[in-house]
């Protein structure tokens, strides 16, 4: 193994920010990252090697593999991950556009809404994925929150409160419980795990999501992050009377100006329930 990717993996192991899933990506990209340098002709680099140049030019690499900016993005956050452990975080841009990165656009009228009815779920063998996908569906929750899904932590009779370390950034939140269907859903959870989670007693975080990720592919299920835009449209539904924008209904512009102030709560209340820190990003939901 060459220094380099040996120096990055010690580093991992050392500094365990995120989820386990956050540490694991990291992890990949930064053997990524480390191969490509070695092929761009930077041989024998240490950790403490990393300097503008490398940066430079490993994102005029990908941009000439016309990767999404996106990818870019996330890959120039590993970047700077590595940059700050070592002490030599001056070495990146602080802003993307330094390198001709456009900002994020969150804003999108093309619904990614997804539905997983009946039949899909019985397509599901692991009786705890299958209650995972149906939490996903009901609640919005993303896929690792439904995973560690622990009833008697998180129901609490008018609402259920993931715990945070079961969230993306760490932060606790509550999401209401407002119709009849989620109160039976989160019975039928209590009644399969008891006291537990939907992690099985005999499996830990990281084989119960391969199991996940094993049975939703056999079952030809793909693009799950869409039952968070699907509860996200009929939430916003539900809170306003008229569909999203990105289901249909009519654009922000073209709301009166008491359809704005409905508008505005119910993107603030999706905001929270779903777990965003800014308002901006549920418009990737709901469109504008």
């Amino acid at each position: 193994m060459r220094d380099l990717n040996y120096q990055l993996k010690q580093l991992c192991h050392r500094n365990r920010d995120g989820s386990y899933v956050t540490q694991s990506k990291r992890k990949h990209h930064l053997m990524q990252i480390a191969n490509q340098l070695h092929e761009l002709g930077f041989r024998g680099m240490q950790a403490r090697s990393i300097k503008p140049k490398h940066v430079d030019a490993l994102v005029k690499d990908w941009l000439r593999q016309e990767l999404a900016h996106g990818t870019i993005k996330n890959r120039l956050a590993v970047l700077r991950w590595w940059a700050q452990k070592v002490e030599k975080r001056n070495v990146i841009a602080g802003s993307n556009d330094h390198y001709g990165i456009p900002a994020r656009q969150f804003v999108t009228n093309d619904s990614k809404a997804k539905g997983v009815n009946a039949q899909d779920l019985e397509k599901i063998n692991d009786p705890s994925v299958r209650m995972s996908l149906a939490l996903q569906r009901a609640f919005g929750l993303r896929r690792e929150e439904a995973i560690k899904f622990s009833p008697s932590y998180a129901d609490r009779g008018d609402r259920i409160t993931l715990k945070s370390s079961w969230t993306k950034g760490g932060r606790e939140r509550d999401v209401p419980v407002r119709t009849d269907e989620q109160r039976a859903l989160l019975n039928r959870v209590r009644l399969l795990v008891g006291t537990g989670s939907l992690i099985p007693s005999e499996r830990n975080y990281v084989q119960q999501l391969r199991v996940y990720e094993r049975q939703t592919s056999n079952a030809g299920l793909s693009k799950l992050h869409g039952l968070r835009h699907a509860y996200a449209q009929a939430r916003y539904q539900e809170l306003t009377g008229w569909q999203a924008p990105a289901a249909g209904g009519p654009l922000t512009k073209a709301l009166s100006p008491g359809q704005r102030v409905m508008d505005r709560v119910a993107r603030q209340t999706l905001t929270e329930e779903l777990g965003h820190s800014r308002r901006q990003i549920v418009s990737a939901y709901l469109g504008s």
